[in-house]
């Protein structure tokens, strides 16, 4: 089990409406999202379904339970800024709550439980991006870059509710799954998907979220789903 605690930042942000209705670019039109986070300081109440003063735009596919926190690696962005050839981009452009430091998705695993401050968080599934990062920095394919990157960032659930501290430490106390890293989770799902034993192995995974569990039991029935909606969304 990974012994040594590492640090977070808190981002938080309200749902911000950009663009011009009058664009012909269809990366310039109007949309909106609660993706624009701003580090916060002080304490937060983290309740079970996400932090104090944070928002989500849809809340169909973003927010709830299963996905209460978002976290990102903040050593990704070197890498995105040389990617997209850009200083623009950086702690809270993917939309995070935690940036964290010292992890990545080859050493976090589903299920993996934290202590954070007064509260006890699990990890309940990988990001799968969607459309918006690609409005945000006008890259058409941003999403798929993402996802075929494996740098995707994961959710927690919140099983303890508490009040949690800007530059707090996250302390592993339990990982029941340690076979099942964000990493190897990514593969089955968008890498190997004709591996119906990999996709079965996983779907079998008790404290993977649910979302995640349904869409490998339709690959297992025969059922493969398209990214296209979900990656390039109203921008294409």
């Amino acid at each position: 089990m990974m012994n040594v605690p590492f640090a977070a930042k808190i981002l938080t942000g309200k749902v911000k409406r950009a663009g011009d209705p009058d664009a012909s670019d269809r990366l310039d039109k109007p949309w909106e999202s609660g993706m624009f986070k701003k580090e916060v300081t002080g304490n937060l109440w983290l309740s079970k379904t996400g932090l104090e003063n944070d928002e989500v735009a849809d809340t169909k596919n973003h927010g709830g339970p299963e996905k209460a926190i978002f976290a990102y690696p903040a050593e990704h962005y070197n890498f995105w800024k040389k990617q997209l050839n850009t200083d623009e981009i950086g702690i809270g452009a993917m939309g995070e709550n935690l940036a964290v430091e010292g992890v990545d998705e080859f050493s976090i695993c589903i299920g993996d439980t934290f202590e954070l401050s007064d509260a006890i968080i699990q990890v309940a599934q990988p990001r799968q991006p969607c459309w918006k990062p690609a409005r945000r920095f006008r890259v058409l394919d941003l999403a798929l870059q993402i996802q075929n990157s494996g740098r995707t960032g994961w959710y927690f659930r919140v099983l303890k509710e508490g009040n949690i501290a800007g530059g707090s430490s996250l302390k592993i106390i339990e990982r029941p799954y340690p076979q099942w890293t964000i990493a190897a989770c990514n593969e089955v799902m968008h890498v190997y998907k004709n591996d119906l034993h990999q996709a079965d192995e996983l779907a079998s995974c008790g404290l993977l979220a649910p979302s995640w569990r349904e869409t490998l039991q339709k690959r297992l029935r025969g059922k493969q789903s398209s990214v296209e909606k979900r990656v390039y969304g109203p921008n294409k």
